[in-house]
């Protein structure tokens, strides 16, 4: 019903009508991205839907480059960041198929020359994101250094034991797949999918090079929403496993349309990458093989998002795909797909966090905690995973929405009482609200659930030394 109210309140203010919206799912995804540009000030947005095997949607808005007023076009070059994981996760899958990568072997079975604490981590755990290793940071551009400052890095914790994003994990299926394939082990893992699919439009690259068809990238500023800042990005060869891929919302949409296909993988291969890896304790994860699997109590959702401002979402059972990019992180377009693909798969209803996310759009300004509470009221088994309610609250808190993302992030720790990293994200939102007392009383709790927290450990030192 939420759903249906925001939409109702978008198409009115956006589309010709309610009527044509409700009858035309174009029209209606036309309405919802209208009405997130001008909410996020967008400068630039793709998107396409696949439906059915087919791209029933492809359109572009907006300026690619600010300063040059340049249109966006459904030709125009965007970044995808880490949307590149899923690439690489259909790069290993076919490696499996060819019967040359094991996803239960140790890595160090492909990759040479590594830590011996690094070597009996199986390369499933390193897709998914439980590895436990350091994280390989080489923003600066020299990603030799950057390499041998990681390797020489403690493992955080025992593989499987929790989820933990990082990059190394793909630095290391990059090595590991080139090295099978006998190319430079920080070669680019894209290249057959492209010719595949049809993506005619899509390669790697960052602002270094010279591309007048690729858009210039933006940064979210909450003091400055009409002002955006440039951004400057650097992938350098050994991160493009993880980032680092260029493409356009239509390209993408074959990728999707390959992938369903099975031009890219057979459906027993495709099924194993898009199951969950489980922890250790038996718990399943949000990851498959590169790509997350979303918590939707009804139907199977699979996709992957970049740098917070591209989204890309598949409904198998549905034969739906939507793809959206944009050119200002921090735009959060993930946010919208559940209810653009509403339009194209008939009797769908929103559930889960897309649920409470539409109950919660333009609530800032009124009371997001008794908007909660009433959601949760009409909704007694509302339980959504873990990391995506919590990956939101943070998501409304950095871009301007404080007091919704402290309702959310109490949600969560009320609904995990058990997780260390919940109340941890709760302490920050209390803190950026300005509740120091309460701030402390949650992160302290996070302590007691999980002692090894250095996070809280910094946030208890700085909140009981500040004034106030």
């Amino acid at each position: 019903m939420a759903g249906k109210l925001v939409l109702g309140l978008v198409v009115m203010a956006l589309a010709s009508g309610p009527a044509l919206a409700a009858e035309d799912p174009v029209a209606r995804a036309d309405a919802i991205v209208r009405w997130a540009i001008s909410e996020q000030h967008i400068p630039g947005l793709q998107i396409a839907v696949v439906k059915d095997g087919k791209i029933v949607m492809s359109r572009a808005y907006g300026v690619a480059d600010l300063a040059k007023q340049t249109p966006a076009t459904p030709n125009t070059v965007f970044t995808i960041n880490s949307i590149t994981k899923a690439f690489t996760g259909v790069a290993a899958m076919r490696e499996v198929e060819a019967g040359r990568l094991d996803l239960s072997k140790p890595i160090g079975s492909y990759v040479a020359d590594l830590p011996e604490a690094w070597r009996g981590i199986e390369v499933r755990r390193l897709l998914s994101h439980n590895s436990g290793l350091p994280d390989f940071d080489d923003s600066e551009g020299d990603a030799d250094a950057a390499w041998t400052v990681t390797l020489a890095k403690p493992i955080r914790f025992q593989p499987g034991q929790r989820f933990d994003y990082n990059q190394t994990n793909y630095a290391l299926v990059q090595m590991a797949i080139n090295g099978l394939r006998q190319r430079p082990r920080d070669a680019t893992l894209a290249a057959e999918q492209f010719a595949i699919a049809g993506m005619t439009h899509s390669g790697f690259g960052d602002t270094r090079d010279k591309d007048p068809n690729r858009v210039t990238s933006y940064g979210y500023r909450q003091d400055a929403p009409d002002d955006p800042k440039i951004r400057t990005e650097i992938f350098s060869p050994l991160h493009r496993a993880a980032a680092g891929m260029n493409s356009t919302a239509t390209d993408m949409a074959r990728f999707l349309i390959a992938l369903q296909d099975d031009k890219l993988l057979k459906p027993a291969t495709r099924a194993t990458m898009w199951t969950p890896v489980a922890f250790n304790s038996g718990k399943k994860g949000q990851w498959g093989m590169g790509w997350l699997v979303l918590d939707r109590p009804d139907r199977r959702v699979v996709g992957m998002t970049g740098g917070s401002r591209s989204a890309m979402y598949l409904y198998p059972d549905d034969k739906v795909g939507v793809v959206i990019l944009t050119n200002l992180a921090g735009s959060t377009p993930e946010d919208l797909v559940d209810e653009i693909a509403q339009g194209f798969i008939p009797g769908m209803t929103l559930s889960g966090v897309p649920a409470l996310r539409a109950a919660l759009t333009g609530q800032e300004s009124g009371d997001p905690a008794a908007v909660v509470a009433k959601f949760r009221a009409a909704n007694p088994g509302f339980k959504p995973d873990e990391h995506e309610l919590n990956d939101w609250g943070y998501r409304l808190m950095g871009f301007g929405k404080p007091r919704s993302g402290l309702a959310v992030l109490k949600l969560t720790a009320e609904l995990y009482p058990t997780s260390g990293n919940a109340f941890d994200s709760l302490g920050e939102a209390y803190a950026t609200n300005g509740d120091k007392p309460a701030a402390i009383a949650a992160y302290k709790k996070s302590l007691a659930l999980d002692p090894a927290n250095k996070n809280a450990v910094s946030w208890l030192e700085k909140l009981e030394k500040s004034p106030g």
